[in-house]
């Protein structure tokens, strides 16, 4: 018996084409949402797969489409790293909610070092899914390289550092980190500290940036001594807000690149004896569910993560249909969220 039998009490399309009265090819056709069909027989074939319940053969179909019907969420950086951070735990939350009442299967794939950069590149060049939508990019990730020049349809959370033209959807880091940085300097506070994400991110550099020139916008010298580095974790946010008042004690105010490194900044702050905010405002990035659990509750800057997630995910489609579409790109704004940390 062929591997692709039916089983017993399973509809065929033959069955389908003869409840229909159309030929096998022309129910094949409407399975596979070809448009060479009439509408009157698209209707008949329709109804005859409601009445038998007719399902198709997803493995056969793949063959005739050449689609998996699967979109990959891939992360560079650790597991750790994805299941902590709060920013990347809305990204899988809303694709898989956009995706929930679709044929689509989300993958979510985490390429912590080059080799398994290469062994996702290799993965999405072989077929195994329909496009990419890469998140947490570094500057020497491969990936972007890899699958852009085997046209695998792909979108970036982020603007890519190299400048190559890729489609992607971004927040206004920039401008974010820089409404923040204002906002504690109408406060009064006159040392200003920053703590950065990885400074190989688009999202480390830009808020860096912001908070740079919201400083030198307002005529004061970016001072080196109240700038530190960070993971966009809580406990490198810790560390460094410790080593910030290690060299500069006198720092009245901290801008952080994101919500999980405010909270450790918080905890070095409250084991240091510092009183937030009286002593030191904190402000942070992101806008996380933890930014209200805090104490004080975080002051911080918010980026639209639906309106993102649905934006690369309506990118990607639009290029799995059309691999010849123009590249698109997309950059949200962003707000401050005023709360009692400044």
């Amino acid at each position: 018996m062929s591997s692709t039998a039916a089983r017993p009490g399973t509809p065929t399309l033959d069955q389908v084409a003869s409840l229909a009265g159309v030929s096998r090819a022309t129910v094949s056709r409407v399975v596979n949402d070809s448009p060479r069909v009439s509408p009157t027989a698209r209707e008949a074939v329709r109804a005859a797969v409601e009445t038998l319940r007719y399902v198709p053969n997803r493995a056969a179909r793949s063959l005739v489409t050449r689609r998996t019907d699967t979109v990959a969420l891939v992360l560079s950086e650790s597991g750790t790293q994805l299941f902590s951070d709060p920013f990347f735990a809305s990204i899988v939350q809303g694709l898989s909610a956009h995706l929930a009442d679709t044929d689509r299967t989300l993958v979510l794939l985490a390429a912590r070092d080059r080799r398994e950069q290469e062994k996702i590149g290799r993965y999405a060049r072989q077929g195994h899914v329909d496009g990419v939508i890469l998140l947490s990019l570094h500057s020497d990730d491969l990936l972007p390289g890899i699958l852009a020049s085997s046209r695998v349809p792909l979108v970036l959370s982020g603007r890519p550092l190299d400048g190559r033209e890729v489609s992607y959807v971004d927040a206004d880091n920039a401008g974010g980190a820089a409404a923040a940085t204002r906002h504690l300097l109408a406060q009064g506070r006159t040392r200003i500290a920053t703590i950065t994400g990885p400074l190989d991110m688009v999202a480390g550099l830009d808020r860096y940036a912001g908070y740079r020139s919201a400083l030198e916008a307002a005529g004061r010298t970016p001072d080196p001594d109240l700038v530190d580095g960070g993971d966009f974790g809580e406990v490198g946010g810790m560390r460094a807000m410790s080593r910030l008042l290690d060299r500069a004690p006198d720092l009245d105010a901290v801008f952080v690149a994101s919500d999980p490194m405010a909270a450790g900044a918080l905890q070095a702050l409250r084991t240091a004896g510092r009183r937030v905010p009286d002593d030191v405002a904190l402000v942070g990035f992101d806008d996380a569910p933890l930014a209200q659990a805090c104490d004080p509750p975080l002051t911080t800057v918010a980026q639209p993560l639906g309106e993102m997630t649905a934006l690369m995910l309506e990118l990607l489609l639009r290029r799995i249909e059309d691999a010849d579409a123009p590249v698109e790109t997309r950059v949200c704004a962003t707000h401050l969220v005023r709360r009692a940390s400044a």
